[in-house]
């Protein structure tokens, strides 16, 4: 049936009284079953979007701010009455019928996911569409098979105090479509399922009881455009919920636009009304103390649009940094009685591009940024208020400053949290045909796809104009490029100058106004930067970068540099903040693509690529990314006068809530420590201190070997979501090297075995191993592998039964390194062939005992090489190993993922101590927020459960690493140069997936019976500019390349 008609036999309904016992008798009017699968017709009588806001019955409710609170308001949240069909042609006819009995029925909850309700399964693809493999793409056709098909009914009581009133339901969220009915009546149908569907249902309503029925499928023709790389999911995702309005007299919208004039000192506020009736309507501003700062009021007569504005001296700005919002109070009245009442928070801001910079309120900003999907580990799409002010939190604790809504728009109260907290908005439209590809037959250029791009922009634009957050519009993600989007583009322009628009897949065309990438590389991005090429003059500002899947992260200081560097590099917002992987309870695992049957298509752990694990605890390199987007910084000026610099990064607030907290670390322990109180810094600008130290004293002691200066910057007063005292900034200045004198490396302070008598060889030709012992000091060696089989001093064993020293080449290897193809191009350090040649011992002096020194030579074939170990055994039971790699003459080898040793300890021997980077797992590309300091972990501690197992526990730049266990017997492990360690309860083979990725979790892997420690001169960093291409792996400063290598480190036995 055509829209015409629906709208015609609406307008004749809308002449009866709201009371009225109606009966199905408009039944004709149904849906045509095509609108499912019609490109389009997306909506059929649903409202004309507004923007987000709620009309209260009085000024009081409206400045408690809080819908459910108010008479107009009435949940539609609970328990529905359910049926689940597993095609369209199974799902029940005459469902919405007054008289369909529904006994047989289940139930379900709104908000309420099909799939984690035992109704399907969840469906997790990346590029391509949730039926990929099983249907070939037919726009505007989408499967009949396993397209679900989920039917409601529930009985809603209406208040006696609506009768006469209009009455609309608003569903905030349906996936992947609604079709709505009351009592019997086809209401409407809407897609777009990640904005509200609203339907005016006056006419079909009366007083009392009242069915409302609605049916939802899991695709439909809007599935083509929401093809975003998440958890493809089905049911009701936010709340629903009915509300009442004065039909007569009433705002229909009203739309804010807050500008800053006269060199953004004063403010001007743009209001557009629509209304209904002949209402006279007052505005009054209120500041954030709720003052009246102006008041208007307007007779609208006969008008059914108006302006008015409000101009404001010296008003206070609006920006992530200093979230100041007024309030517009807006009251409808007529006769002087109240009709309705509308708050909305005000933001004043200017957002321009000049110079080819982005600029808010004329500063060039910074964007520090992560996409978020709404993503719960429990309710998939339904993410509660609680959890949005959590996320809001974790990226105010980690300098983050701006949130991209991949891939659509969010929940509303997700701006308004955003307007309240301060964070710059890229505000995305529900836009990605990305299984269709970009070349120039892809099926979102054509026209049959404009309609349908066009309107989702718009309901982007109408529905959150308001928000001062959003700094940006995007015109959606992933999709070819094209006329449609030209269209979409022009309209934002004609309805709202005030933003810029982004657009990635423009490039560096005319749909966009900023340079938007993704996975740009460093150099590319300095490239761009450096560019007076015309087309090259657009801001920068990666939509998508630093991929941050599993053990990720690396070579973001690289981006950071840049970015401080050439100002029309302006930042990036990371991809992305959590792990989207669902809560398996029963299984106890965190479920991915390809967890639930091998049927349906999979991306597999592709959407587990955060910032913070699913249940919001930062991941390792999330650390990284807080302290690359910290906003102040110190420069050494004269440390040893204790002059420094504090840089200010923020463009729009001193530092006087903060104070400067310092320490003096000797050899890794504190020896002075002051704070400065007072920091009178102003946005963006540099300010000269000296930290009141003594270093005389620290520096004539031969054995202060290492002095760090350590500074935080802690926060004097609470501010939102935000505690007195929590560090804000932090960094660490050397003022002395520890391997700057190498020959007198101070020991810990820990005591060391004595001497124990002579050395001897005491195993026989005939034996399989070669032992060298004294009176208390027992060390052997297999002679058909030449590994170290035996290591006792006293009566403690340093090596686990049937544990081993081995070299080891191979890390687990982690996303990163699969998706740059290291798992298979690296294979042969996996574990290459070491045939051993021969074993020699001989005597040696050392400091006037006798010592031995064992050397085993290995030939090396699958990798071109040969390997000399030699260990060096003292009286104590010290041993110094060195491990060298020679290749053969002009050999062409790929190189390795590390150079070390891994030492199989005894597993209750898993307590460490270390002076080092930590105390959070660090590499060599990603290690710059983790300060050198003495730090005590267990095993299972430095361990970190990435939801797919992959390498982890990882600490950089050693100074010594001591193992022990409950009695504190253990090693003292040292090195000539800074080294590499970590000690798990697992092993390199059982946590990597070999060449292939496998279907595996954390909670999968078996513990190992060693505490495996590993002893490394070299690891290869983690990676990060993307995970499935060459650019995955580390920058190749950072690699581990192929060629002669020779590391040393020593064993010390340590306590009695």
């Amino acid at each position: 049936m055509k829209k015409t008609l629906i709208a015609a036999s609406l307008a004749i309904l809308s002449t009866l009284p709201a009371s009225a016992d109606l009966t199905p008798v408009i039944k004709k009017d149904m849906p045509t079953d095509t609108e499912w699968h019609d490109l389009q017709v997306n909506e059929v009588n649903r409202l004309k979007l507004h923007t987000n806001y709620f009309a209260y019955e009085s000024a009081e409710k409206a400045l408690a701010g809080d819908p459910k609170a108010s008479a107009n308001y009435l949940s539609l949240n609970g328990t529905w009455k359910f049926h689940f069909a597993e095609a369209p042609n199974k799902r029940p006819s005459g469902f919405f019928e007054t008289s369909y009995d529904d006994a047989a029925w289940k139930t379900i909850s709104v908000p309420g996911i099909w799939e984690l309700n035992g109704y399907g399964d969840p469906v997790y693809v990346n590029v391509g569409f949730a039926w990929r493999g099983h249907f070939k793409n037919n726009p505007p056709h989408v499967p009949l098979k396993n397209n679900h098909v989920g039917s409601y009914r529930r009985i809603i009581n209406i208040p006696n105090s609506w009768d006469g009133k209009q009455i609309i339901a608003h569903f905030g969220s349906v996936t992947s479509n609604i079709y709505l009915y009351v009592n019997g009546m086809y209401v409407g149908y809407a897609e777009d399922s990640k904005v509200a569907a609203e339907f005016d249902i006056t006419p079909y309503v009366k007083k009392g009881d009242n069915l409302i029925a609605f049916q939802t499928f899991r695709w439909c023709d809007g599935s083509y455009s929401e093809d975003q790389d998440f958890w493809r999911l089905s049911g009701v995702a936010r709340d629903s919920y009915l509300y009442a309005r004065n039909e007569k007299m009433q705002v229909s919208n009203i739309k804010l636009t807050a500008d800053l004039v006269n060199n953004y000192q004063d403010g001007v506020l743009s209001v557009d009304l629509d209304v209904k009736g002949s209402p006279t309507v007052d505005f009054d501003l209120l500041n954030a103390n709720g003052i009246s700062v102006s008041k208007h009021s307007v007779d609208f007569k006969g008008q059914r649009h108006g302006n008015v504005a409000f101009n404001i001296k010296n008003v206070k700005p609006w920006t992530a940094e200093t979230p100041y919002l007024f309030t517009l109070v807006t009251t409808v009245k007529k006769g002087g009685k109240v009709i309705e009442v509308i708050p909305q928070k005000v933001g004043f801001r200017k957002v321009e591009i000049r110079n080819s910079q982005l600029l808010v309120n004329g500063q060039p900003i910074y964007i520090k940024g992560a996409n978020r999907h709404e993503m719960d580990p429990d309710g998939g799409y339904i993410v509660s208020r609680e959890r949005m002010i959590q996320d809001i939190k974790i990226m105010k604790q980690f300098n983050i400053n701006a949130v991209r809504t991949c891939h659509y728009p969010d929940d509303p109260q997700w701006y308004e949290l955003c307007d309240e907290y301060g964070l710059y908005v890229v505000a995305e439209a529900n836009q990605e045909g990305h299984g269709f590809g970009y070349g120039d037959d892809a099926a979102t250029k054509k026209p049959m796809f404009a309609k349908q791009i066009l309107e989702r922009n718009q309901h982007n634009v109408e529905m959150f104009y308001n928000h001062p957050s959003i700094i940006i519009w995007s015109l959606g993600n992933e999709t070819a490029d094209g006329p449609n989007f030209t269209a979409a583009f022009n309209w934002i322009k004609s309805v709202d100058s005030s933003r810029p628009i982004h657009w990635e897949r423009a490039e560096k065309g005319p749909n966009t106004e900023l340079y938007c990438p993704m996975y740009l590389s460093q150099k590319a991005c300095e490239e761009y930067a450096q560019s007076t090429a015309k087309e090259d003059q657009k801001p920068l500002i990666q939509c998508e970068y630093n991929h941050a899947m599993g053990n990720s992260g690396g070579g973001l200081k690289e981006y950071w540099d840049l970015v401080r560097k050439y100002p029309k590099f302006q930042g990036g917002f990371v991809w992305d903040f959590v792990d989207q992987a669902l809560r398996d309870t029963k299984r106890g695992i965190y479920a991915y693509g390809g967890d639930y049957n091998t049927y349906d298509p999979s991306d597999n752990n592709f959407n587990c690529n955060g910032l913070i694990s699913p249940d919001r605890v930062p991941n390792p390199h999330m650390y990284e990314v807080g302290y690359e987007y910290q906003n102040i910084w110190v420069q050494p000026t004269d440390l040893m006068q204790g002059k420094i610099k504090v840089r200010n990064e923020y463009f729009f607030r001193d530092l006087g809530n903060y104070a400067l907290q310092w320490k003096i670390l000797v050899n890794g322990k504190e020896a002075q420590k002051g704070i400065v109180s007072d920091l009178q810094v102003q946005p963006q600008q540099t300010a000269d201190l000296t930290l009141p130290y003594n270093l005389n004293p620290l520096l004539a002691d031969p054995q202060s070997k290492d002095v760090q200066l350590n500074i935080d910057f802690v926060l004097k007063q609470p501010e939102p979501l935000m505690d007195k005292g929590q560090v804000v900034a932090h960094q660490q200045l050397p003022i002395k090297d520890y391997y700057l004198e190498k020959s007198t490396n101070p020991e810990p302070e820990m005591e060391t075995l004595a001497w124990f008598g002579k050395l001897k060889k005491t195993s026989k030709k005939k034996d399989k191993q070669v032992t060298i012992e004294n009176q208390q000091v027992s060390i052997s060696f297999d002679k058909q592998t030449g590994l170290m089989t035996r290591y006792v001093v006293g009566d403690v064993s340093y090596l686990a039964d049937g544990g081993v020293l081995k070299p080891c080449f191979w890390r687990a290897v982690t996303d990163n390194d699969m998706g740059a193809g290291i798992n298979k191009k690296y294979s042969v350090w996996r574990n290459p062939a070491m045939t051993v040649k021969n074993i020699n011992v001989k005597k040696v002096k050392l400091l006037g005992n006798n010592s031995m020194l064992v050397t085993v030579h290995y030939d090396m074939p699958d990798v071109k090489s040969r390997m000399t170990i030699e260990y060096l055994i003292t009286t104590s039971g010290k041993i110094e190993v060195a491990q060298t790699l020679i290749p053969d003459a002009g050999a062409q080898v790929p190189g390795m993922l590390r150079y070390g040793m891994v030492m199989q300890l005894p597993y209750d021997m898993d307590k460490s101590e270390y002076f080092g980077r930590g105390p959070i797992e660090n590499y060599a590309d990603r290690k710059f927020s983790q300060r050198f300091g003495i730090y005590l972990q267990t095993a299972d501690e430095q361990f970190y459960p990435y939801i797919r197992p992959q390498e982890t526990g990882t600490k950089s730049d050693m100074r010594w690493w001591k193992q022990t266990g409950e009695k504190g017997m253990g090693l003292l492990v040292r090195s000539d140069k800074p080294f590499y360690a970590s000690a798990l309860h697992y092993t390199v083979e059982d946590l990597d997936d070999g060449d292939k990725k496998e279907q595996r979790h954390i909670q999968e892997v078996p513990k190992s019976k060693f505490t495996n420690l590993h002893i490394d001169g070299e690891m290869a960093g983690v990676g990060g500019i993307d995970s499935w291409s060459g650019h995955a792996e580390a920058l190749e400063e950072y690699r581990v390349p192929f060629g002669h290598k020779r590391f040393q480190f020593t064993l010390t036995p340590m306590g009695r």
